[in-house]
């Protein structure tokens, strides 16, 4: 995307606007999020929090802005659904060619199978390409983990699409009403509970995982070992892959801050000894992990564990400093 607007001179989500949005009268459209908080009829982005939908972040999505930072509204998406159905060509004028839209369109890498309804699935350049149940169909599903759902298939034989933007995850719904859809198009009812199989899906991305962490964590050993003061674990801790850490004292509590300009903080509570345990992931706001610091023997922490930040086995940082 930076590659495509740079000989314009103009940066990208000014770019869409000019050859996009704006010849499609797509008004409730941008690549900016300044303008989507300036809506004021606008989703919240929601999660599951024990079982309850809640609305916990606001995301800032500019940074990909180019790969999931659109905010729009189905009417908008509708007229880009004319724009690709019509190979090109909106209201008689050609906004893409023709020859270049239709290489995004062609099988490249194999997926293997539609993990629901079976049909076979590739990628192409930024649409999945499937060959399923009701012949061929172009797609794409995007999320964003801390509380969004879209969804866009195209049946470009019969010039047939439907997109779906909701604000939630996990959920299958988005899947789920578009192969309802299709049912009831190409064979006048609905095969099955489309929404319940795709909710069992995405249900499995996170669910085994949260329920392991929360039983690890369930509760401290019995009896538990206390902590030691918090001038033992603050400090600043680095490794080369992580890079920078610290550990300080907010209030009665401690704080871990990392990332650029220590832009990351998690609050850590106390679970046994020198093990501490954080809720880092905002889409799974009830999943724990641990966070273990390793004691010298002059009372200093000489090393910290992020258990979040460990998947790798790189989560290990030393004490750097004093």
């Amino acid at each position: 995307a930076v590659a495509a607007a740079r000989p314009t001179g103009k940066p990208w989500e000014e770019v869409a606007e000019e050859r996009l949005y704006r010849p499609l009268g797509m008004a409730s459209t941008s690549s900016r999020h300044s303008d989507f908080v300036k809506q004021t009829n606008r989703a919240a982005l929601h999660v599951k929090d024990d079982g309850a939908w809640a609305a916990r972040i606001e995301r800032d999505p500019d940074a990909q802005a180019p790969a999931g930072g659109v905010s729009s509204t189905a009417r908008d998406l509708s007229q880009w659904l004319r724009l690709i159905l019509g190979n090109g060509v909106y209201a008689g004028k050609t906004l893409i060619a023709a020859d270049a839209l239709s290489q995004t369109h062609v099988p490249l890498i194999a997926r293997g199978n539609n993990p629901v309804s079976g049909g076979a699935s590739f990628y192409g350049l930024g649409w999945n390409v499937e060959f399923g149940r009701h012949g061929l169909s172009w797609g794409h599903a995007g999320a964003f983990s801390v509380g969004a759902r879209t969804l866009v298939t195209v049946f470009p034989k019969e010039k047939l699409g439907i997109v779906i933007v909701a604000n939630a995850f996990p959920t299958g719904l988005p899947e789920g009403l578009s192969d309802s859809f299709a049912d009831l198009v190409f064979d006048g009812k609905v095969e099955k509970d489309w929404v319940k199989a795709w909710d069992d899906i995405y249900a499995g991305l996170f669910g085994p995982a949260v329920a392991a962490a929360k039983a690890a964590y369930a509760a401290p050993p019995s009896p538990s070992r206390p902590a030691g003061p918090d001038s033992v674990y603050a400090g600043r801790y680095a490794n080369d892959f992580i890079g920078d850490a610290i550990v300080s004292k907010a209030g009665d509590d401690l704080v871990l801050k990392v990332g650029p300009a220590a832009g990351r903080s998690y609050s850590l509570r106390h679970f046994d000894g020198d093990l501490f345990l954080t809720f880092p992931d905002a889409e799974t706001p009830d999943s724990p992990s641990g966070v273990s610091f390793v004691v010298g023997a002059d009372g200093k922490a000489s090393a910290m564990t992020v258990g979040f930040l460990d998947d790798n086995h790189l989560g290990t940082l030393q004490r750097v400093g004093d």
